[in-house]
């Protein structure tokens, strides 16, 4: 691997210990083994440098666990086992969750690490909706990228601060499935 490979896997192995705002240059320098300028060549800073790597690992997670097909017999039973999938992973990669909602405090006072959170959640609301219709991202209807997307997303933010800050009370992926049709429920009275 080269410097800025190095940098890379020094941010976060950073990221997993210490977290986005604790982590400083002379951090990843001693993580990466490389000098605190290789940062400022390679990124420009600290913060682009951090971005790519906690951007890399949630890509990573999005690729895999976050992909990840429920099992059962129904759709309900197939939902509900997808979300226990996700909680779980919440336990798991305590560290990414996080370095998320780190990076969007610190977002409110970086507008263009704002604009990169908020393009990824674009982005997130298209691919969430292709998956729960089953289509491709470019066949989804706009309509569905707003409603479904944005609906999906929000749960999946509320559940995971819930997750994080009370596990032993974090609701289960059935408790989920059945909040949404009392929702549905309560919609259509």
């Amino acid at each position: 691997m080269g410097n800025r490979e190095d940098l890379l896997a020094g941010a976060r192995r950073c990221l997993e210990e210490k977290g986005y705002l604790r982590t400083t240059v002379r951090d990843i320098a001693s993580a990466s083994k490389v000098s605190m300028a290789a940062i400022g060549y390679h990124f420009g800073s600290r913060e682009a440098l951090l971005n790519l790597a906690l951007f890399a690992a949630v890509d990573e997670w999005a690729a895999g666990s976050g992909r990840l097909a429920g099992q059962g017999d129904t759709t309900e039973e197939r939902y509900a086992d997808t979300w226990d999938r996700k909680i779980r992973d919440f336990g798991d990669m305590r560290w990414l969750w996080i370095a998320n909602v780190e990076a969007f405090v610190h977002a409110q006072s970086s507008p263009e690490l704002l604009a990169t959170l908020a393009e990824g959640q674009r982005r997130s609301r298209r691919m969430v909706a292709a998956q729960l219709r089953g289509v491709p991202e470019d066949a989804v209807a706009e309509e569905d990228v707003r409603a479904l997307g944005s609906v999906h997303i929000a749960l999946l933010s509320g559940v995971m601060v819930q997750a994080l800050t009370d596990p032993e009370q974090a609701p289960t992926g059935r408790e989920l499935a059945q909040g949404l049709r009392a929702m549905a429920e309560l919609l259509e009275s």
